[in-house]
């Protein structure tokens, strides 16, 4: 047994969910982290495209920004950003979406743009970016977030990007007709949606962790599985690439941030 962080277990529990044959739209930082280290593993033909246009990209450090100089330096190719969104992400040229957020409620409904009121904030976040377009356009999307009662909240402040909406077939409403958030991976458990509702329910929980401590940390009422399976823990070759991979990343980036 090797011991692990609950940041390197929602990691690996997240690069997990990657198949080789993926098309994957990343987010910075933690998605980041977790697509290469999919790539990196299990997925080496996984295909990894970053909304800079970066096609393809096998970052041998993870990037700061999607403007990072690493993206385009590793990519198979690079293309205008209007090109990126029109054509490969509007096309449903990609499968999977693998975003984060600041704000997250039981429907998968993200908010990056401010928390508190929308004209007096308390903070005001960086904004969606690429991620609206992600949530809609890609067949799929996994969301990775520490789990908190701050971050997953009943009622999300300013809806960024679209998960469920309000519920069982709500986002079709919209005229999406992709599958929206099919998996949130936590450092405390796995969550999908319930087949109905399209609510989080709990389907794995990482092991040392409780029914209670999830509950804890929820700002909604959680409900569980039928069955609930124990998560896989990091087996020491996950840890030890991921670990290369931020100690990389560290002293690239060093005096940079």
């Amino acid at each position: 047994m090797v011991d692990y962080t609950p940041t390197e277990m929602m990691t690996v529990s997240a690069s997990r969910a990657l198949k080789n044959d993926d098309v994957c739209f990343v987010g910075i930082g933690m998605p980041s982290a977790a697509c290469n280290l999919a790539r990196l593993t299990h997925a080496p033909e996984l295909t990894l495209i970053y909304e800079s246009g970066t096609i393809g990209t096998k970052p041998d450090v993870l990037p700061l920004s999607i403007g990072d100089g690493e993206l385009c330096e590793t990519a198979v190719n690079t293309v205008p950003v209007p090109e990126m969104f029109r054509y490969w992400l509007q096309g449903g040229k990609i499968s999977v979406g693998f975003l984060g957020a600041a704000q997250l409620d039981k429907y998968g409904n993200i908010n990056t743009t401010v928390i508190g009121d929308y004209d007096d904030p308390k903070v005001r976040l960086p904004g969606g970016g690429g991620a609206p377009e992600i949530a809609t356009s890609c067949g799929e999307v996994f969301l990775v977030m520490k789990q908190s009662k701050r971050g997953f909240v009943e009622k999300i402040d300013f809806v960024t990007s679209l998960g469920h909406g309000k519920g069982g077939d709500d986002r079709a409403s919209y005229g999406v007709d992709t599958k929206g958030p099919s998996r949130l991976i936590t450092d405390l458990c796995i969550m999908e949606p319930h087949p109905v509702g399209k609510h989080f329910i709990v389907t794995s929980i990482h092991p040392g962790v409780t029914r209670e401590d999830i509950i804890e940390n929820t700002g909604w009422a959680v409900e569980f599985a039928d069955q609930v399976a124990e998560t896989p823990v990091p087996d020491a070759h996950e840890l030890q690439v991921l670990r290369d991979l931020h100690a990389r990343t560290a002293k690239a980036h060093e005096g940079q941030q």
